[in-house]
């Protein structure tokens, strides 16, 4: 055999294999599942954010925001943690949030009662479910301090935390941080 019918004989070959993939693909029933290849990754196991878990640094799934991360969609903030960034906060920043939109105070409800009733309880007293098992119970957020708190300053607690209470700027958009913060003033009697 010359090499010439060989190279029509390997064409020959090479173009049957891909007609008859071509057609495994073409005539595949879209309504079944596919083989699955690597299945250790369409199975793995998610593991809970407050879980424990050994293969990370600090011992817990849920890591810490490092920083100069910006948040997809959000500009920088423009404050840095402490006493006197928070007391900027509070002359420079105002809520963007418009509370004669019913569902915003519903959703800053929702919100705080998934966030911060486990420590602050319901009514903002300080004495959640956190609190009755041991931990330190939070300022009430109806006390004349917390009232005389700027917005601004409220964000930037929530944003950047202070004393025992962590911040939120991973589990909270900045819009709901400020339904959740409108959602306090309410319970102050200083919204609707």
């Amino acid at each position: 055999m010359n090499p010439t019918s060989r190279g029509y004989i390997l064409a020959a070959v090479l173009a049957g294999v891909f007609v008859l993939v071509l057609h495994e693909l073409v005539s595949a029933d879209l309504s079944k599942r596919n083989w699955e290849a690597m299945t250790e990754m369409v199975y793995s196991k998610a593991g809970e954010p407050f879980a424990r878990n050994d293969a990370l640094p600090g011992g817990r799934t849920q890591q810490p925001v490092l920083e100069g991360v910006v948040v997809r969609g959000e500009p920088p903030l423009g404050f840095g943690p402490g006493p006197d960034e928070a007391e900027r906060a509070g002359r420079e920043l105002t809520s963007p949030i418009d509370l004669e939109d019913a569902g915003v105070l519903e959703r800053g409800a929702k919100l705080f009662g998934t966030y911060c009733a486990v420590c602050h309880d319901g009514a903002g007293q300080g004495r959640g479910l956190a609190v009755m098992r041991g931990m330190l119970p939070p300022p009430p957020l109806t006390s004349d301090h917390a009232r005389s708190l700027a917005d601004g300053t409220l964000f930037h607690l929530l944003t950047f935390g202070q004393g025992n209470m962590a911040s939120y700027a991973a589990q909270l958009s900045r819009e709901e941080r400020w339904q959740v913060i409108a959602h306090v003033r309410k319970l102050q009697g200083q919204g609707k």
